[in-house]
């Protein structure tokens, strides 16, 4: 699936039911739904807080079966800094996304190439 979705937070919900649909009609595990849905949210979450736009105005959501995974990815249009994990303190508001992430995921990664910035992860279907 390779969805453009517009740079604002209200892009989170439309992705996360598509992503959810997908799975389901792909027969998916069901207890992997909810996980991949939250991957998701943060992924473009992060992007709409901490990037910019691509040159037409969005984000570019992909996600697609990668052997036994589901590989997600966001690509936006860059930021002044890398996606990394921070660890936030317990009463803190913000900046666990990518700990959360880290958490769910079996592995994410970042590309950069010129302005454009992908965010990938993967999470086990097994």
């Amino acid at each position: 699936m390779d969805l453009r979705v517009p740079f604002a937070a209200s892009s989170v919900g439309l992705v996360r039911k598509r992503l959810r649909d997908w799975m389901i009609a792909q027969r998916l595990p069901a207890e992997r739904v909810e996980e991949a849905r939250v991957l998701l949210s943060e992924l473009v979450g992060n992007a709409v807080r901490h990037a910019r736009p691509l040159a037409d105005g969005t984000l570019q959501i992909i996600w697609c079966l990668d052997g036994g995974a589901l590989r997600l990815s966001v690509t936006d249009g860059s930021g002044s800094g890398q996606p990394h994990t921070v660890h936030a303190p317990p009463n803190a508001v913000s900046g666990r996304g990518m700990m959360i992430v880290d958490s769910l995921a079996q592995s994410w990664w970042v590309d950069q190439s010129g302005r454009r910035t992908t965010v990938h992860a993967l999470l086990a279907l097994r």
